[in-house]
Parts: C-alpha cells; structure tokens; sequence
C-alpha cells in the first residue's frame, strides 16, 4: 500500500506484486506499479508501469488497489515459462479467483497486451472439448498401439454411457472436457459412475481430451498397463 500511495493518483500494484499480493505466485523483484501514462513518478526500489487501465481491470483487495487476477495473469504470463504460467492459473483457480475458462475468455478481451497469446495458447490447450468424432479418432490409434482390440463407443454400461468399453477385458474409459467437469456436482457425478463400475468387478480409467490429443504416449502406457494387469489377473484372457 505505501508503494502505490508513494506512486501517486491512478497508481495499482500490478504484475508479479499483484501476483503475490493475490497469492498465486510469489515475488521477490522490485515492487510493481502500474500509473497512468500520462505520469512517469520517479520513486526508488518501486518499478513503474505506464499505462492506461481500464476501471474493468482494477479493483481493491485488502484495501490496496491491485489489478484484477485475468489482467495479473496476462501481466506475467509473458516472462514466465509455461510451467510456471500454468502453476499460477492453477493457483488461481484453487483459490476460487477465477477459473481456467473464464480467464480464456477474458484474455480474447485484452488486444495488445503482451502476455495474451502465450496465456490464451495455454490456456486453450487446457479448457478445449473434442467432439465425440474428434476424439473416437485420436482415441482409437493410442488403444491399438496399447494392444487393445477395437472398442464398444458410447455404450451403455451400468447405466451410464460410456466413451470407450472392452466388454471382454471388463475396461471403461471415460474422457473429459475441462468445461463439462468443473463444478462439484459434475465431478462427483463422474466420480460415482467411476465407483459404480468398479463396484461391478470392471476397470474405469478416466483421461482429459488434453491428455489425449498432447500426452498420448502416457495414455498409451496407461491403457497397456492396465490391460496387462487386467490379462494377468485373468489368466491370460483377451
């Protein structure tokens, strides 16, 4: 607070200040503060921003002007690593300032701003749903590669439609959509399809569209696994 007062009217903590100060990355720099750019305030130990923000990108937390967590993030995404931006958005979103979706949709908000493609990229990769056709089509080549034979698609098991069923190998996968598996109602309504297959003797694995469109070898490796284990446990059986 005493820097921004020292930074005079229209001054915000910003950047990797406002990034501790919202507690999704800590910051060891010089102080940041944005001022407008009409002002160039020459004040030691504090690095200043000109620029004009918006009123939609600041607000007061703990009494101290600070820009809002989606202009944050944008602020730091562009020197930080991808690891290190998704940390913070995760951070972000476990302590409810604002989720991966909402914030996609704010940088779309944000032309001109440095750090907005490199999050927006980052972001998209995390928060896109593939279309049932989409993803039969990336989906099937990492099982054959896992050794599977063809699966069932959306079938009925249990109740529940499934995305992929090898009836033979009691084995359900399901993929999700970060968009459809946000709230706690949606990720206990997953969890219980989850256990009510598992409480009929099959095996349920659970992948993100993510996973499958960009980590495919893991997937592969996690699908081998499990039908391994599942063939051994079976003795031998296909």
């Amino acid at each position: 607070m005493a820097a921004v007062l020292a930074c005079g009217e229209g001054a915000t903590l910003s950047d990797g200040s406002a990034a501790e100060l919202w507690c999704v990355r800590p910051w060891a720099g010089l102080i940041e503060v944005t001022v407008p750019a009409r002002r160039n305030p020459r004040v030691p130990d504090i690095r200043t921003h000109r620029r004009d923000l918006p009123a939609s990108d600041t607000t007061l937390y703990r009494a101290i002007p600070v820009t809002k967590p989606a202009c944050t993030l944008v602020d730091i995404a562009y020197d930080l690593s991808v690891a290190q931006v998704e940390r913070a958005v995760n951070e972000a979103d476990r302590l409810d300032l604002i989720d991966p979706e909402a914030l996609r949709q704010a940088t779309e908000h944000m032309p001109g701003r440095r750090g907005a493609p490199k999050l927006r990229r980052i972001l998209d990769r995390h928060t896109f749903t593939l279309t049932r056709s989409e993803l039969e089509r990336l989906f099937k080549p990492i099982a054959r590669a896992a050794g599977l034979p063809a699966p069932k698609v959306n079938e009925e098991v249990n109740g529940y439609e499934v995305d992929f069923y090898w009836p033979a190998l009691g084995l359900v996968v399901e993929t999700d959509g970060l968009r459809h598996h946000r709230t706690a109602a949606q990720q206990t309504r997953a969890l219980e399809r989850d256990q009510t297959h598992y409480a009929a003797d099959l095996t349920p694995l659970r992948f993100s569209h993510a996973q499958v469109a960009y980590r495919r070898d893991y997937v592969r490796g996690a699908l081998a696994s499990a039908r391994k284990r599942i063939e051994r446990e079976r003795g031998g059986g296909n």
